[in-house]
């Protein structure tokens, strides 16, 4: 098994990077949060003082960071990923970004004998905790397979999506698809509220019909316990949805749901901050309309209850 360099222990990296910890990997971390990289140490990763210092100790070094810009920070600033660059290092960026810079970084690490994989991941922090997270994985064939044996420690299901930048195109679609329920979710539950229907009734009945839906069977349980909390912030959506619609742009489409999500998140950044829990945009219906979108029974944060399984790849139907 290869030696890993690991950048970027937030909401979803610590979990993805724990999950090779615990299996037997040997990673090394590198994060600018001190407490995230001495819980990873104490888990059994080594750490290093830069992400140059990561390409020269590691053969596979992966990001999952928060923005385009902190990636390239990472990549081509002072210490720099690129700076310790060497022939035969693939670099795996776990970010959810901006397909462009993924191709534009990417070949400057090809520039310089690396190979690269972008490999976003979703289904939430949840699934990532367990390993049980899906990951898409845009990069040549032989990038690929070298390092499906990581990807399959880390995710349950596992698609090559085709050349690199593919899979966080895919990506951005699916997170785009995932805010549009959540939106239609807050507004089905917020309206079942002011109609005095019991909530958890509107669950269970949402859940068994054909309106169902991951983030109902997920998002929609934080909702009505009242912490809101997915791991998943305004900002956040902003950004992935932004990224979405830019594709549409580039290719002379103009979206109307895209745009209009948008609008809905600026309102909620505005009203409760950027960095307010993705699914509090309820708030702007409970506020508006004097309704408690809250019942009892459902838990504060999602727990996978699925066991952890080695993952395998997800055949094409051709």
């Amino acid at each position: 098994m290869e030696t890993v360099g690991f950048i970027g222990l937030g909401n979803v990296g610590s979990k993805l990077a724990g999950t090779l910890v615990r299996n037997g990997v040997d990673v090394r971390v590198v994060d600018t949060n001190p407490d995230a990289v001495q819980t990873l140490i104490e888990s059994g990763a080594g750490s290093c003082a830069s992400a140059a210092h990561l390409a020269a100790e590691c053969d596979v070094v992966i990001t999952c960071l928060p923005s385009p810009q902190v990636v390239a920070d990472v990549m081509e600033g002072p210490d720099g990923l690129l700076e310790g660059m060497r022939p035969g290092l693939v670099w795996m960026e776990m970010s959810t970004t901006d397909a462009a810079e993924v191709v534009r970084l990417g070949a400057r690490v090809m520039e310089r004998g690396g190979a690269v994989a972008d490999c976003p991941v979703s289904g939430g922090c949840h699934r990532a905790a367990t390993g049980n997270i899906s990951i898409l994985a845009g990069c040549d064939r032989d990038t690929f397979e070298r390092i499906l044996p990581l990807l399959t420690i880390m995710g349950r299901r596992v698609l090559h999506t085709g050349e690199l930048g593919s899979a966080s195109k895919i990506k951005v679609v699916t997170n785009y698809l995932a805010t549009a329920n959540l939106i239609a979710v807050t507004e089905a539950l917020a309206t079942c509220a002011k109609a005095g229907i019991d909530l958890t009734v509107a669950y269970e009945a949402i859940k068994a019909s054909s309106g169902n839906s991951f983030v109902h069977e997920t998002e929609s349980q934080v909702i009505l316990n009242g912490s809101r909390d997915i791991n998943f912030t305004m900002d956040l959506v902003k950004k992935d949805v932004g990224l979405f619609v830019s594709i549409a742009r580039d290719l002379g489409m103009e979206l109307e749901m895209g745009s209009l999500i948008l609008d809905i998140f600026d309102d909620g950044i505005d009203k409760y901050g950027p960095r307010e829990w993705s699914p509090n945009i309820i708030r702007r219906l409970e506020d508006e309309y004097g309704i408690d979108v809250r019942a009892s029974g459902f838990p504060a944060e999602m727990v996978d209850d699925e066991p952890e399984e080695r993952g395998s790849e997800v055949l094409i139907r051709r």
